[in-house]
């Protein structure tokens, strides 16, 4: 239950980090902004064209009488719209990220130059992080798709789907949202995707902290856009926790705890460098 608190923490320190920092922020903006008017416009296309689409996907109903003909057209043209939002939050980000992969990247370096003095890099050309991040982001996007589906199937179980449900279809998102954040400050880090969603899972309560009041923020019109900047830099402050290199609120030692009890990936990322220097300064006999 702590990691919950901790992990809202570091999306309010985003915020605020952003918020301090002007030319960041408005740089920031610009990649939500075109990924916003991409993603309103083919929802307008959507409601606009939706039913004909509909009307053609189904010719078998056709002959059907009134009212059951519309009946059943009208549910589908509701039901591919609700999917298509659902897919706009779950996708929101990863499309942003990949359109901003360059401004947010120096929005992230930015943020551990500030933490520690200097920022990790892949080491790698462009190029190759593009397509790392595409490739990675296009991994997650059908897995958070593939639960999306599974969650709003289960929305039609009686009083459980209006209850139960909706909290975990946010838990979900806002894992995924936090995997996809993470990713920016991690893939610099040499860090892969497996290894990731073994860190997030290591510390759900972190990510389920950071990420669910992010997809429930997103539901509201234009604010994704706004808290983009924010929520990379708050994703960087929490990549650097689950690397084990950050000393903020005062918890090194329990953080040190954590991953020792966990036996997780932390410990091994964190504590490689240091193994491997020990391990010089040992003299061979």
């Amino acid at each position: 239950m702590r990691d919950l608190g901790v992990g809202f923490g570091y999306l309010m320190k985003g915020q605020r980090w952003v918020a301090q920092h002007g030319k960041q922020y408005g740089w920031g903006l610009l990649p939500g902004l075109l990924t916003f008017v991409l993603y309103v416009a083919a929802l307008v296309a959507l409601a606009v064209w939706g039913q004909d689409a509909v009307g053609w996907a189904t010719p078998f109903a056709d002959d059907w009488s009134a009212p059951w003909q519309g009946l059943f057209r009208g549910f589908l043209t509701v039901l591919l719209f609700a999917l298509a939002l659902l897919l706009s939050v779950l996708t929101f980000t990863a499309v942003t990220l990949l359109i901003g992969q360059p401004f947010y990247e120096s929005l992230s370096e930015k943020v551990d130059i500030a933490e520690s003095g200097h920022a990790p890099e892949s080491g790698l050309p462009l190029w190759r992080d593009l397509w790392i991040s595409g490739r990675d982001s296009l991994r997650i996007v059908v897995r958070a798709a593939l639960w999306g589906v599974l969650v709003f199937a289960l929305g039609f179980v009686p009083v459980a789907g209006q209850t139960v449900v909706p909290v975990i279809g946010f838990c979900v998102t806002g894992f995924f949202l936090t995997e996809e954040l993470t990713a920016v400050a991690l893939q610099r880090r040499g860090v892969e995707l497996r290894d990731r969603l073994a860190l997030l899972r290591s510390r759900k309560g972190l990510a389920w902290g950071f990420g669910t009041p992010l997809a429930v923020a997103f539901l509201v019109p234009f604010v994704a856009v706004f808290l983009m900047p924010g929520a990379v830099a708050g994703a960087t402050l929490m990549a650097r926790d689950l690397m084990g290199e950050n000393g903020a609120d005062g918890d090194d030692g329990d953080s040190r705890g954590r991953r020792g009890d966990s036996g997780g990936l932390q410990g091994d990322f964190g504590g490689r460098q240091e193994d491997e220097a020990a391990a010089r300064r040992i003299p061979r006999t």
